[in-house]
């Protein structure tokens, strides 16, 4: 949601570290490695128009924002699901 309302990628995982941190440090059983993984998967998801990198790509590709959307938003977005998923899949695992 941060990254949603921001656009920021790096806003979204300071605070989103900052908010777990101190739930973190009261249970064992959270891998903080496989943690900081979700937290970068989680800004990836739904990069859209108030996103700088949104707009660099855009202009670098020549690409409508319809075609921006349709493309970019939705790529990242999966790129997210895929990792979130692989570190699910990596918790269950390890």
């Amino acid at each position: 949601m941060v990254r949603v309302a921001t656009g920021s990628a790096t806003v979204a995982i300071k605070m989103a570290g900052g908010i777990l941190a101190p739930l973190i440090l009261h249970d064992p059983t959270v891998r903080p490695e496989l943690l900081l993984i979700a937290l970068g998967a989680g800004s990836l998801v739904l990069s859209h128009v108030n996103d700088g990198g949104f707009w660099l790509v855009k202009e670098y590709l020549n690409m409508s924002v319809a075609q921006m959307l349709k493309t970019w938003t939705v790529m990242e977005t999966i790129l997210s699901l895929v990792a979130l998923g692989l570190v699910l899949l990596l918790n269950a695992i390890l």
